[in-house]
C-alpha cells in the first residue's frame, strides 16, 4: 500500500508542538475597528487544538 500524503493545507495551518498540536485563531483578519485590544492581543496567541478535532487534525498533518 502507497504512503498517506500530508494534506498540505493542514500543514500550513498546523504546527506540532510538545503539548499538543498548535493552530492560528479565527476572527482576526478584518472588522478590527470594533474588537477590544484585550481581544485582539488574546487572538494573536497561538491556540491549542482541541481533543475532540485532534484526531483528525493528526491523521491530516502525519504522513
Amino acid at each position: 500500500m502507497p504512503k498517506m500524503k500530508t494534506l498540505r493545507g493542514a500543514a500550513k495551518r498546523f504546527k506540532r508542538s510538545k503539548n499538543g498540536i498548535k493552530r492560528g485563531s479565527a476572527f482576526r483578519s478584518h472588522i478590527l475597528t470594533k474588537k477590544s485590544q484585550k481581544r485582539k492581543r488574546f487572538l494573536r496567541s497561538p491556540q491549542k487544538v482541541n481533543k475532540t478535532n485532534l484526531k483528525a487534525v493528526k491523521l491530516m498533518i502525519e504522513s
